[in-house]
This record gives structure tokens, C-alpha cells and sequence, in this order.
């Protein structure tokens, strides 16, 4: 029995997360659950707030491809390369001449990058989806987004629960304080 290595294979962007699903299906279906350890799309949590409401998401750290930790066979490989809707084979590959024919040979990752992908995941993991903050009271910020945009002004107060500040702006001669999110302001 040969060595598990991680290999990057190539999905159709958007179609990561059911490639992996298809592809862990054809597996099972095959009865090759002992040469994969594991099919992984590589993401990490977010906060974004849409419409005034925050939620957690996931955004993909690598659109496009999937990671699989797998002792390599052909049967493997042909499955990987044909059976996946939305999977386009393995992105680094070597080709060899044989005869009048290429012959296309899958190249694993190093060790060092797989586990640095894994111990991105396992941070994201142990820190459900934090915001940092990063300004103090008295900084000065510009805001980027929305109505007040271009205007400069100071953070008064930092309202971390919600992910937002409050920054007192001098708007026609006089001070006015804006409660802004996180992302609609930065520093100066």
C-alpha cells in the first residue's frame, strides 16, 4: 500500500462545495473510502453585514479548487479526471511522452503547504468568525461607505458587540456623532 499525499484538484468556480459532494459520492460508490482520507474546500469564516443584519459565512479561501488526501490509483484518478460533474482534473501535473502519447501525471503537494492550508482551517475553526478591532477612541478615520463618505471625523465610541463606531464628524460647522460599521470606516 503506497503513501497519502494531498493533491489540488481544479473545480468549476462556484461548483467547489458539490464537486466535493459528487466526488465523495463516486468514492463511496467505488469502494475506495481506504485510499481517501479526506476531500476538503478550503474556507474561512466571515462576518458580513447585508441589510443591516450580521451574519457568519464562509468564503473560500481557494475558489476554484478542492484539496484530497489520497493514496493515488488509477481508478482513483479516472474517477477524479471523468465521473465529476464540475471537476477538471488535477492542477499540477507533469507530462511525460510515452511513445506518440502524453501521459499526464498527477503531482502532489508538499507536506509544508497542506498543513499550512489545515492549520488556516483549524484557526478558523477554534475563532467562530470574530471581528477585530482595530481602531481606539480618539483615532481619526475617514468613511468609506455610504452617505458620509469622504468625510473624516474621530471614534468617539467602540460598539464591538455590533461590529460598529461611533465617530463624531463636523458636518456644516457642527459636530455630529454617526454610529458606522466596522467596514464603512478606516484609518487615516
Amino acid at each position: 500500500m503506497g503513501e497519502m499525499k494531498w493533491y489540488v484538484l481544479r473545480a468549476a468556480g462556484g461548483k467547489e462545495k458539490k464537486a466535493k459532494e459528487y466526488l465523495e459520492k463516486e468514492i463511496e460508490r467505488s469502494g475506495l473510502q481506504d485510499s481517501v482520507a479526506q476531500v476538503l474546500v478550503p474556507v474561512k469564516k466571515e462576518i458580513v453585514t447585508k441589510n443591516g443584519k450580521r451574519k457568519a459565512v464562509d468564503k473560500l479561501l481557494f475558489p476554484g479548487y478542492v484539496l484530497i488526501h489520497a493514496e493515488l490509483s488509477a481508478k482513483l484518478e479516472n474517477i477524479i479526471r471523468n465521473l465529476v460533474p464540475g471537476m477538471s482534473g488535477f492542477l499540477t501535473e507533469k507530462k511525460t511522452t510515452t511513445g506518440a502519447q502524453f501521459e499526464r501525471i498527477p503531482v502532489p503537494i508538499r507536506e509544508e503547504e497542506a498543513q499550512r492550508i489545515l492549520g488556516v482551517q483549524d484557526e478558523n475553526v477554534d475563532s467562530a468568525a470574530e471581528t477585530l478591532v482595530n481602531y481606539e477612541i480618539g483615532e481619526s478615520v475617514r468613511i468609506t461607505d455610504g452617505p458620509f463618505s469622504g468625510f473624516s471625523g474621530v471614534v468617539d465610541e467602540i460598539l464591538e458587540d455590533r461590529s460598529k463606531v461611533k465617530v463624531i464628524v463636523v458636518i456644516f460647522g457642527r459636530k455630529t456623532q454617526l454610529e458606522l460599521s466596522f467596514t464603512q470606516v478606516t484609518k487615516e
